[in-house]
């Protein structure tokens, strides 16, 4: 009788120990998921600093600001009780500055690794209003014969012709550097030997400029009214900065972009003298970047996520073949399974290094579900157990590579696809008695 009353309570408890230990056994496999995810890192921190050297060897991010003209302007000032002359520097903005253009991008390899760069033709027009909006006081001269025009380009080394600037109608030789440094990090600039100050007069610019870049192209709205027009053959724009375009198209052909700001919309003035507003002008910076929405190390990396969910429903498929088909598998088989699905991410970042992500992923996906479903045969002994252990595969890993691809909704998704896996479970465990198991596997319904 004792005997028999131990046997009860053994198969009263035996499924839920079952229970413990597979879910032991789904959380213990998330170790090599982790030990994955830290490969995947691994591998995209390889490829960020191959990337950055390609860049490095090409030209970095352009920001372009300019042209300024830069004016000096003598004070008498007194200094220990004597008088002294001191220069300081008048800086006027455009009055308007337009720029449009074309960006055409590459694509540089060095191995397995791609880095975005670009090619750009750029046409800078506009116009400069000479205004008096400076402190006359112990004025002393304007030094015009010394005044000169500046024009930020953050990395040199991406343009590739003569640079032609033509102002008032006259083409001026550039010179390489700055006068402005405080302003204006990096550039050139062109002397204006006849430079007359004329507040009567409204001087046009325009400026021809072939610069090449890595995935980011930016400006500083530094005209009264600053209007740029940009077009590329890229499909997968990112437009950031302090201002988004006004209008833009983005389409299979790539984009158009066209932004128009505004002096109230900044915040630095049209004028000033000395000073150093290069804080307020760079935080007004503005532009694209050729950048891909998600790369495949990215999607690898969030498909590892969802390694607990895939490990869960197969083992939950496992398991409730043995309630309801009266199979016994082991542990160590559960085991088998949690780790070929593990595979599957190695395999999915392995082959995506050297080919199409969604290939790569097809690939993947189909090897290990194969595997399983062989596996499963001597397991399950049954095709239609087979079949649907199959499908449910399928449907995680299709589910799965859905979510992956779709950023806005993913969490969406995430959640509605899991809302539908517990009702499914639900709805077919049931009208199984968990308390009436018989110690050979068998479920009896209610």
């Amino acid at each position: 009788m004792k005997e028999e009353q131990n046997t009860s309570v053994w198969t009263k408890y035996s499924v839920i120990i079952k229970l413990i230990l597979i879910g032991i056994l789904a959380l213990v496999l998330l170790i090599p998921a982790s030990m994955i995810q830290a490969i995947i890192h691994e591998r995209e921190s390889l490829n960020e600093e191959v990337i950055d050297d390609i860049y490095s060897k090409w030209a970095g991010n352009q920001q372009l600001q300019g042209p300024i003209l830069t004016i000096p302007l003598v004070y008498e000032e007194e200094v220990n009780k004597e008088k002294v002359l001191v220069t300081r520097y008048y800086h006027i903005l455009p009055e308007e500055l337009n720029v449009s253009g074309n960006i055409e991008p590459e694509i540089l390899e060095r191995g397995i690794y791609e880095g975005v760069v670009y090619r750009s033709s750029l046409n800078i027009t506009g116009s400069t209003r000479l205004i008096e909006n400076f402190d006359k006081e112990n004025l002393v001269g304007i030094k015009e014969n010394a005044a000169f025009l500046t024009f930020g380009v953050s990395d040199l080394r991406g343009i590739e012709d003569e640079v032609k600037f033509k102002w008032d109608k006259t083409t001026h030789p550039v010179q390489p550097g700055t006068s402005i440094a405080h302003l204006v990090a990096q550039g050139f600039q062109v002397p204006l030997r006849d430079f007359s100050f004329d507040t009567t007069k409204t001087i046009p610019f325009s400026i021809q400029l072939k610069l090449k870049g890595s995935h980011n192209l930016s400006f500083l709205p530094l005209g009264k009214t600053t209007s740029v027009n940009l077009q590329s053959t890229w499909q997968d724009p990112k437009f950031d900065g302090n201002f988004l375009p006004n209008t833009r198209e983005v389409n299979e052909q790539g984009f158009r972009a066209q932004w128009k700001i505004l002096e109230l919309n900044r915040n630095f003035p049209q004028s000033w003298v000395q000073g150093n507003l290069a804080s307020s002008l760079n935080e007004s910076a503005f532009g694209v970047e050729l950048l891909s929405p998600m790369d495949d190390y990215q999607k690898s990396n969030r498909s590892t996520k969802y390694a607990i969910m895939t490990i869960g429903l197969t083992f939950m498929m496992f398991f409730l073949v043995e309630v309801l088909g009266k199979k016994n598998i082991h542990p160590l088989q559960y085991a088998m399974v949690g780790v070929a699905i593990c595979l599957f991410y190695i395999l999915l970042i392995s082959i995506s290094e050297h080919t199409n992500f969604n290939f790569a992923y097809g690939i993947s996906s189909l090897a290990i579900i194969t595997m399983i479903c062989l596996y499963s045969i001597s397991l399950l002994h049954r095709l239609k157990y087979v079949l649907i252990l199959g499908l449910i595969l399928i449907g995680s890993f299709g589910f799965l590579f859905v979510t992956i691809n779709s950023q806005d909704y993913a969490l969406l998704l995430g959640s509605l696809g899991l809302f539908i896996i517990l009702g499914t479970t639900m709805y077919l465990t049931r009208n199984i008695d968990w308390y009436r198991i018989s110690s050979n596997g068998e479920a009896v319904g209610t």
